[in-house]
């Protein structure tokens, strides 16, 4: 077999896997889709049909009613923003420092940082959970968004992309009279854009489907989260087209942050030291 050959049974090959890979992913979302427009008779009959012979609105209606839907969105839009947009600047200041700055301990620094990857949140969230009550943020959006303000992840991606920078471009700023955070904010900030685009959409996505942290420092029913007031809905109820839709209603939006950020999204992956 010549090398021609060769290309085109690895071509073949790696064509088939991401089709049954993709297959295994769509596959189950369309199916939550379809099952959002059919009647709950229709949902529960067996055996089932893969298309719905009757296509219909009225779970969308009924989840609506059922539950604070818009209430919970406005709280998972809260979470989102509140959490992701200032992590993103915090983290990139310290992906900053940790990139283009010398100072002593600065790796041992950075390996700490690293290591919390490592803790699974069950480790911590007892003793993260006892300092949220005792300071009095229990039930409160602070309590929601302060903890989730760091992380190692973002500042790992942010540190890879600005370490890829030249220095020229630092040297270029301080002869212009700019600060250090002159420089950070207005010269190299900008030219790691597909990085931050990309650490927005991570952060956005993990807050919108967080269940366990809106979970365990909320119980006013006013500040659940889209996420836990449908599982809580899900648990306590038997209108399967309802929670379809709520699931169709929570996967929109994620949607259609993926397809606007998705070329900033590959190109961040590419610059920041995730890629394979």
């Amino acid at each position: 077999m010549n090398q021609k050959s060769k290309n085109a049974v690895s071509w073949a090959f790696t064509t088939l896997i991401l089709f049954l890979v993709a297959l295994v992913i769509i596959v189950p979302m369309v199916w939550i889709v379809l099952c959002a427009f059919r009647p709950q008779i229709e949902i529960i009959k067996y055996p089932p049909t893969y298309f719905p012979q009757t296509f219909t609105l009225a779970n969308f209606l009924d989840i609506s009613k059922k539950i604070k839907i818009w209430m919970y969105i406005r709280n998972s839009l809260i979470y989102c923003l509140g959490t992701t947009l200032p992590a993103v600047f915090l983290n990139a200041l310290a992906g900053y420092a940790f990139a283009r700055m010398d100072f002593k301990g600065k790796n041992v620094l950075f390996i700490l940082v690293l290591a919390t990857m490592m803790i699974p949140f069950q480790v911590i969230m007892v003793p993260l959970f006892l300092e949220i009550y005792k300071l009095g943020m229990y039930d409160t959006y602070a309590g929601l968004i302060i903890p989730n303000l760091a992380a190692a992840i973002s500042v790992f991606m942010i540190r890879a992309a600005f370490a890829g920078l030249p220095k020229e471009l630092e040297e270029a700023g301080r002869l212009d009279g700019l600060s250090e955070f002159g420089i950070f904010l207005r010269i190299m900030l900008p030219l790691i854009k597909p990085t931050i685009v990309t650490v927005i959409v991570l952060g956005i996505n993990g807050a919108w489907n967080d269940l366990m942290w809106p979970l365990l420092v909320t119980t006013d029913t006013n500040m659940r989260t889209l996420t836990n007031g449908l599982a809580l809905f899900i648990n306590g109820s038997n209108q399967h087209g309802a929670a379809f839709a709520g699931a169709v209603i929570s996967i929109v939006p994620m949607f259609i942050l993926y397809v606007f950020g998705q070329k900033y999204f590959v190109e961040g992956t590419a610059t920041s030291g995730l890629k394979g």
